[in-house]
């Protein structure tokens, strides 16, 4: 018998392997309500232990991509195509939407500051770079005049994107 005690490390389960419904994990892109650019970084997140891709796609976007005999890589590959092509076109319009969005289009302000924030996430993964304080100025240019006084505060200050989000949402709650 050894001297040494034998040290012997816990069969521990990776947490990959407890999921059952994938779904719970990464959101079904549709293009509507779950970018590409969220899915992706979603899915990178929790797709590493797994060979699966198709139960994270809207019917829409599964159609178009699946095939038979088919591997993960390659549907993936097949999205990414699908959302990478015709770069030019898919640029001009998401720039379009980000430099014409105004609160008075949306809902609510959480709502504005969240399509705006995918538009920019959107057009960040095209290869045109939208850094935070451009996307805080363009946040201030698609405010109603009622917002003037704040929106001058935060064009003055360019503060963080959360910042300027936190202080236009105490100022409507305030008005």
């Amino acid at each position: 018998m050894s001297d040494k005690a034998e040290t012997s490390k816990p069969n521990t389960l990776h947490p990959v392997n407890t999921v059952t419904d994938i779904q719970k994990k990464v959101r079904v892109l549709d293009e509507k309500t779950v970018t590409y650019s969220a899915w992706v970084k979603l899915f990178h997140l929790h797709a590493r232990g797994y060979d699966w891709i198709y139960g994270t796609l809207s019917d829409k976007l599964l159609d178009r991509v699946l095939e038979l005999e088919s591997t993960a890589l390659e549907a993936w590959n097949r999205v990414k195509a699908l959302f990478q092509n015709n770069k030019g076109a898919r640029m001009a319009a998401l720039t379009t939407q980000f430099v014409t969005l105004q609160l008075s289009a949306m809902p609510d302000l959480e709502s504005y500051c969240q399509k705006l924030k995918s538009i920019a996430d959107q057009l960040n993964d095209l290869g045109r770079s939208v850094n935070e304080q451009a996307l805080v100025l363009q946040l201030v240019r698609g405010l109603p005049s009622e917002l003037d006084a704040i929106g001058t505060i935060i064009n003055n200050s360019i503060p963080s994107w959360d910042k300027a989000c936190d202080m236009l949402d105490h100022e409507q709650r305030r008005i």
